[in-house]
């Protein structure tokens, strides 16, 4: 189980790695300057900033600093904004956009498996049909779109939660719910499916047969086995959330890091570009990390597996 776990660690910091010099050549693959002329800068103040930020350096320079910057986690200043550090920005809006992720995580993954649950327990029935028909169209919206017809009906219409902002757990509400929509339904179509095989495997009929209650066969013995699809795919849905929210934010204008993120874009603000994507990809390359932790927790074959290929 160590030598399983050192491997991914491994596996983790070289795909960083990859991320972040892709991110820093894709950057300066990009013709033009930051400093341009609606900045109101001459050729020779360009000159200097840029020198300033060692833009003027050669590549294979700027790229060791960059290196160095990401390995003490320095990203320097922000060309827009000189007075702040990608750091200052990073401090100011991550909290917010991890706690956006991190509730619409939870509301999916518990109203997702709920839904499932009960959708394979009344298999054909009405309840499954309506879970069913919730989960498609949970699929089939974009977030973006979602976002603003619930904006239209609960803020504008109906006037029942606040549409923008983040000051308090009513301002929650919208964005959480036009994140948490597309993966609470995948999670509850793969539940569903693989309650409905579970259930028809023999040591659920032994159980059922030894008299033990319905609730205690569904939680203690069927929703483990059930849920390995659901953590197979938490990866790929925690980076669906994580980079989701960058649009979601714009949206709800949210000051998480989206704000901070397409500002940068539109300024051309390299370091708040590279800093935010070597960011974010940690955390998110990390959380698949931890996925992969836990999937060897619930399934022995993988540690069986790594012993053999040994």
């Amino acid at each position: 189980m160590a030598k399983y776990i050192i491997k991914r660690f491994f596996m983790m910091v070289i795909t960083v790695l990859v991320i972040a010099t892709l991110t820093f050549f894709l950057m300066h693959a990009i013709p033009g300057s930051p400093f341009n002329e609606e900045r109101g800068t001459n050729e020779a103040v360009q000159a200097n900033l840029e020198a300033f930020y060692g833009l003027d350096e050669p590549l294979y320079v700027q790229y060791g600093m960059y290196l160095k910057r990401i390995a003490t986690f320095d990203f320097g200043p922000s060309i827009k904004n000189p007075t702040q550090s990608v750091n200052d920005l990073l401090s100011r809006g991550f909290p917010i956009s991890f706690e956006l992720g991190m509730i619409t995580i939870i509301v999916a993954l518990v109203s997702g498996i709920i839904l499932g649950v009960v959708a394979a327990l009344r298999h054909n029935g009405i309840i499954d049909y309506v879970a069913m028909t919730v989960a498609v169209l949970g699929i089939s919206i974009p977030n973006f779109v979602l976002a603003t017809l619930i904006i239209q009906k609960f803020a504008v219409d109906w006037q029942l939660l606040p549409a923008a902002t983040w000051s308090s757990p009513a301002h929650m509400v919208l964005p959480t719910l036009a994140l948490a929509t597309g993966p609470m339904a995948i999670i509850a179509r793969l539940t569903r499916s693989s309650m409905l095989e579970v259930l028809t495997q023999d040591y659920i009929k032994m159980a059922k047969a030894k008299g033990l209650s319905p609730l205690k066969i569904v939680f203690k013995h069927a929703l483990r086995n059930a849920l390995m699809p659901v953590v197979t795919i938490l990866g790929t849905l925690l980076a669906g959330i994580l980079t989701g929210t960058f649009v979601i934010e714009k949206i709800f204008a949210i000051p998480g890091m989206g704000k901070y993120f397409v500002e940068s874009i539109n300024n051309r603000d390299y370091p708040v570009i590279m800093g935010t994507t070597v960011f974010y990809s940690t955390i998110l390359v990390f959380m698949l990390f931890l996925v992969d932790i836990a999937y060897s927790l619930l399934d022995p074959r993988i540690k069986l597996a790594a012993k053999g290929g040994e």
